[in-house]
């Protein structure tokens, strides 16, 4: 299948804005321009607002109890910010793709649909699981679970390290992976 090239970079932001929310919309604009794809209109107050409201249901599918649940929520958030898919192209653009949403919307609610979008395609391309929050005990900050493997317990390395050295100093055995 023919990964869409934002993916990672935006589901990477949507990480970063549920763990550390926007404090402004030009917090929000930096960050999701930094990697991710130009709204069509210029971004309003209510963009923040809408944002902000979407990353509290997107922090539910993070929390999910069980893989159903998990399913049923992101199934929400899809039918809830996304639309039938049509073809698009953008000016400048060299290619066709697929949006899953109406033209004309304003950042908040393009922001909502592609993450809904991309996150479901993530988790059912490489699983279910590859969604959660760290292991380590003081952290708890959402990941998006990248790897090879598909094994990732931690948000971060600094995270896995620190939990290692916790372990280590306790004296207790290595948590197999």
């Amino acid at each position: 299948m023919l990964q869409n090239p934002y993916t990672e970079p935006c589901l990477r932001v949507v990480v970063d804005l549920t763990n550390r929310p926007p404090v402004d919309l030009a917090d929000l604009v930096e960050r999701w321009l930094a990697a991710c794809v130009v709204p069509e209109r210029p971004p309003v107050e209510q963009d923040l607002i809408d944002v902000r409201a979407y990353l509290v249901r997107w922090a539910e599918v993070v929390d999910a109890d069980s893989e159903r649940q998990r399913i049923d929520l992101l199934n929400g958030l899809l039918a809830d910010y996304t639309a039938h898919p049509r073809l698009s192209i953008h000016e400048g653009s060299t290619g066709w793709h697929l949006h899953y949403r109406d033209d004309g919307l304003g950042l908040g609610r393009v922001i909502s649909a592609a993450i809904s979008v991309m996150t479901a395609d993530h988790l059912s391309e490489k699983g279910m699981h590859r969604l959660g929050r760290c292991a380590l005990p003081d952290c708890g900050n959402a990941y998006i679970d990248f790897t090879r493997g598909g094994r990732q317990r931690y948000c971060s390395q600094p995270c896995a390290n620190r939990d290692a050295v916790r372990r280590h100093r306790a004296g207790k055995p290595k948590i197999p992976s």
